[in-house]
């Protein structure tokens, strides 16, 4: 069935499902809505900008958003670029309109609030071809633009308009190659998966990484993004400084801004072929909070896109092999653990959930795992036996935009009923 040919709206609430609000924002929409469970629309957010695509509601009332800044050409305004951020409070006034887009860089996809009130923001950076040439990357996969590592920043507000760098993360500082042994970082791939191949993904496309999430474990002040293009995520260490960070040493975890964990490809590492492939253009890496059934664990959305077996979508949680200094155990030459995931769901007819493109799930504090089947704007809720217990398919429409369809949304989440930010507010 088309998307445009299922009912909209609430098609299933059971008293299995967890009692909360889901906030969500259409692609290509102005506001921010947030739901019942019956599918009221309680209360909503209205922007000047489109999204660009996350949005969280913050424990004092706050809603975060990023969304676009048009007109910078070097990095266009296709889907996911972003370039702002923006707060506003619970009644809708503008508090922050951080911009962060130049020649340089630009913010995409998405951002994470911090415990400190702090934002990360994703973001490209801009790297000229002979740079990529200088690295070890293959001339002839090289764009004329250049290409587009991602890097992570944290701002802290410092006022309406402005915002300070308070630390920095860039994957141009963590790379090997074997393709050239007269330009920096020749090694074995093999031996160095603390490191990013920058011969991955040789098609000749600026968009080099296509990272399209970022997740923070405050408890291990780690961070994990989700690398669609390389079909991998990668977990990355907060704690340490900002200079350390370009480095291999130092850190809680020891490693400096190397990767301490990578799962979903091994071949990127040559420790597996395609055969070992287990994600495919993944969305949505993020931890299972803690005191939630499966506590530091991590949940992905994977798209399926070519997928060996057919075209289906399923979500992953695995359990990653972590030490208790917060480094991960690596065998060399053996992929990241685990083999497999520690609970899956797809649908009973694989092929009836499929989303090629955005989309994300989210571990419940019950137990159950809220999913957005992004491409269709279909949200729905299972339970650890994968019974669906509530449905909501987007009934907000938009005109469709390349491969984005009239209801599409990029994620959803669901704040408890409880939750800090609806103390005193009107939701009925």
């Amino acid at each position: 069935m088309l998307s445009q040919e299922l009912p909209r709206g609430l098609v299933t609430n059971d008293p299995g499902a967890f009692d909360g609000y889901t906030l969500y924002t259409p692609l290509r929409s102005t506001e921010t809505l947030l739901l019942n469970l019956e599918g009221k629309v309680v209360h909503k957010w209205v922007s000047e900008h489109h999204p660009s695509n996350a949005a969280y509601l913050l424990p004092n009332g706050d809603l975060i958003r990023s969304c676009k800044v048009l007109g910078n050409e070097i990095f266009g305004s296709r889907g996911p670029s972003g370039g702002r951020v923006e707060r506003f409070d619970w009644d809708g006034n503008r508090l922050w309109e951080f911009v962060y887009s130049s020649d340089d860089f630009h913010q995409h996809h998405d951002i994470e609030p911090l415990p400190n009130g702090n934002i990360l923001i994703l973001a490209w950076e801009r790297r000229s071809k002979a740079e990529a040439i200088a690295m070890g990357r293959n001339p002839e996969t090289v764009s004329d633009r250049g290409m587009f590592p991602d890097i992570v920043v944290e701002v802290k507000q410092t006022g309406p308009k402005t915002g300070a760098i308070v630390w920095e993360w860039r994957t141009w500082d963590h790379l090997v190659q074997d393709f050239d042994p007269t330009k920096p970082n020749f090694d074995d791939v093999g031996k160095r998966p603390e490191r990013i191949d920058i011969n991955l993904n040789p098609r000749a496309r600026p968009d080099w990484m296509h990272t399209n999430a970022i997740d923070y474990n405050p408890e291990l002040d780690q961070i994990v993004l989700s690398c669609r293009s390389f079909n991998e995520i990668i977990v990355i260490d907060h704690s340490a400084t900002t200079e350390i960070t370009k480095t291999s040493a130092g850190g809680k975890a020891g490693r400096g801004g190397d990767i301490l964990y990578r799962w979903g490809n091994p071949a990127n590492y040559r420790a597996g072929d395609a055969s070992d492939q287990t994600l495919f253009s993944q969305h949505d890496a993020r931890w299972v909070q803690s005191g939630q059934p499966g506590s530091g664990n991590l949940t992905i959305f994977n798209n399926g896109t070519n997928r060996p077996d057919g075209q289906y979508s399923s979500i992953e949680e695995i359990t990653p092999p972590i030490l208790p200094n917060g480094s991960y155990r690596i065998t060399p030459g053996s992929p990241f653990a685990p083999a497999t995931p520690s609970w899956r769901y797809v649908a009973p007819n694989p092929s009836d959930f499929y989303s090629s493109f955005i989309s994300g799930a989210e571990r419940l504090p019950n137990g159950n795992t809220l999913i957005c089947s992004g491409a269709e704007g279909i949200f729905f809720e299972v339970t650890a036996d994968k019974r669906v217990v509530w449905q909501y398919n987007n009934p907000v429409t938009r005109p469709p935009v390349g491969p984005e369809g009239p209801h599409s949304v990029f994620r959803v989440t669901r704040y408890p009923r409880d939750y800090p930010a609806f103390a005193g507010k009107n939701l009925n």
